[in-house]
């Protein structure tokens, strides 16, 4: 097995992972409890959030039990997926294991949280006036980044297989006298000159 070609993913995961951490932490000590802080014509805005969904708080009104199921063990399952195509399927390109690594490094650091402190710390937000995004985290942005890179590979077709033509009977005569009458005229050729 090749080694070299899981070096970068790796990178790519434990880089996401500590950044997303580190970030959180910091949100947690620095924002909460403090008005939002507006940047670049408040397009970008920095405001502590507590998200007990997923992406968008989506899911944050299910009972307990249930939110666990589809917020904690689901994902899991899914990045369990995204593991094992990355390890394990060598058809995988260079360009797809870097996107699976953003997807399980982003989705498993926001597991976490969701495991250990029930919720999610988010605190980015962009948008211009009334159009905004959510607010979302490092994890968040690790996700989408992986979703990208593979969205252009989901809709390339692959290239249709080329099927080996099998010679019909008295076919390899056919190519062998041509092949003999074009080394008479060149050799006819050589001759002349």
């Amino acid at each position: 097995m090749n080694y070299k070609k899981f070096v970068l993913p790796l990178v790519v995961m434990v880089l996401v992972v500590l950044s997303d951490r580190m970030t959180k932490v910091w949100a947690l000590e620095t924002l909460k409890g403090y008005p939002s802080q507006s940047y670049l014509g408040d397009s970008f805005r920095i405001i502590y959030a507590e998200n007990e969904g997923a992406f968008l708080s989506l899911g944050s009104d299910l009972p307990e039990n249930v939110r666990f199921w589809v917020l904690a063990i689901i994902p899991i399952l899914a990045l369990g997926y995204f593991g094992f195509t990355l390890f394990f399927n060598n058809e995988v390109g260079p360009w797809q294991r870097i996107a699976f690594a953003f997807i399980i490094a982003g989705g498993g650091s926001n597991i976490i949280d969701r495991i250990l402190e029930g919720k999610v710390v988010d605190f980015l937000n962009i948008g211009i006036g009334d159009l905004r995004s959510g607010i979302f985290n490092i994890a968040d942005m690790a996700i989408m980044a992986g979703l990208f890179l593979i969205l252009p590979m989901a809709f390339k077709s692959s290239a249709p297989k080329k099927e080996e033509s099998v010679p019909f009977e008295g076919e390899n005569t056919e190519i062998k006298a041509i092949e003999e009458v074009t080394e008479e005229e060149t050799e006819e050729q050589s001759k002349e000159k």
